[in-house]
């Protein structure tokens, strides 16, 4: 009976945690949307990662709002001991779970499949709203700054964009100078052809495969606090009255 209660008191603190979490990422993933310049100038030189490559107040608000319901179906699953919410915690979370290791073996089995979608994804969009959304194009230049690369795939993922049709060159990021670092005169075609800076996605792949321990770490401890959870709300749900 006493480990019980300690489970159970100690389900309750987890999922707590994580309502909380799911509420913080749900006001940010609103903050991004509504004033996404404001979040940018604060976080902008350190947010070099995959998130860029999506609506990242979107993102924030859809983690936001699963965490949010999984913390409160756990956290009052376990305090008034009601099966239906524990079962439906489970289910969730095992859903989720479920999803990560079907995401992993795409993304390490299928990595050229899984390019060549988000090419047909983000492509479109850059040529489409570069230049022209002044969110969209500050996030991708942060990006390009911060990952040493330029667009997609190369410079040609700009050619047709507001930006390229206003000033007829590429953006600096796509040119290096004799210092590697950005070029500080205008960056035409023949100047990107020379220099062939490589595109986010791929530098992106080598920074992930070069930490990938650190991300496998991360990974695992993710799905182990997951399997944890699943574990523990069977265990109320099977030894509930």
């Amino acid at each position: 009976m006493q480990c019980f209660s300690f489970i159970k008191t100690m389900m309750t603190l987890f999922n707590f945690l994580i309502f909380l979490c799911g509420v913080a990422l749900l006001a940010v993933g609103i903050w991004v949307s509504v004033d996404g310049s404001s979040f940018l100038k604060i976080f902008g030189p350190l947010s070099s990662s995959a998130m860029q490559f999506v609506n990242v107040g979107y993102f924030l608000i859809a983690a936001g709002a699963v965490l949010f319901a999984l913390g409160f179906l756990g956290c009052y699953g376990a305090q008034t001991e009601n099966k239906c919410a524990l079962m439906m915690f489970f289910l969730i979370l095992l859903i989720i779970f479920i999803a990560e290791v079907a995401a992993a073996v795409v993304a390490l089995v299928y990595t050229t499949m899984a390019e060549h979608f988000l090419t047909l994804l983000v492509v479109p969009t850059i040529k489409e709203d570069y230049g022209s959304q002044k969110d969209f194009t500050q996030v991708w230049n942060t990006t390009m700054e911060g990952l040493k690369c330029c667009g997609f795939n190369n410079y040609t993922d700009f050619e047709g964009s507001p930006y390229f049709m206003k000033n007829h060159t590429f953006p600096p990021y796509c040119c290096l100078d004799d210092g590697n670092g950005t070029a500080t005169e205008p960056c035409t075609k023949e100047k990107a052809d020379d220099n062939i800076v490589q595109g986010c996605f791929s530098q992106l792949l080598y920074d992930i495969r070069t930490n990938a321990v650190t991300v496998g770490a991360v990974a695992a401890g993710i799905g182990g606090l997951e399997l944890a959870a699943m574990i523990v709300s069977m265990y109320l749900y099977c030894n509930l009255k």
